[in-house]
Formats: C-alpha cells, structure tokens, sequence
C-alpha cells in the first residue's frame, strides 16, 4: 500500500475538522462542494493529493481562506 504524505494527512483531519464544526455531513459537504462523498472521505483521510482547484471549492465551502487549509511546514517531516 502507498504511504500517505504527511501533509495531505494534515490536511484531511484540518477539513474533516472544519467540516464537522460546521454542521456538514460528509455526504452534505461533498454535494455542497461538487465531488464525490468517496472522493471526499479519500481527501479527509489522506490518500488524494487534491486539486488546486478543489482546495479552492472546499476553502470556499467551509468559509475559510485557503490557507487555513494547510498545515505550516515546521510541522511537517522533510520526506
């Protein structure tokens, strides 16, 4: 199985958070967003590296800027 990147895993857990503060199933968020519930439940598990663009329909969903998306790098491991 292919390791999944720390930063996408960060991530996922950051919108699944969010997601979930705001009253949204995931099958809800996932239509108010325009993707799959399946996609969705790969991104806020950490296996999909997502779309610049998908980042943006998600920021814009959840009413957050984008770059409370993303974990800061200091946090990250350098593989």
């Amino acid at each position: 199985m292919k390791r999944k990147h720390p930063a996408l895993i960060k991530i996922g857990h950051k919108i699944r958070e969010l997601r979930k503060s705001k009253g949204f199933s995931q099958e809800s968020f996932a239509d108010e967003v325009g993707l799959d519930r399946t996609y969705m439940g790969g991104i806020e598990r950490g296996e999909r590296n997502i779309a610049a663009i998908n980042i943006v329909r998600i920021a814009k969903a959840l009413k957050v800027e984008v770059g409370e998306l993303f974990p800061s790098v200091r946090t990250l491991s350098t593989n």
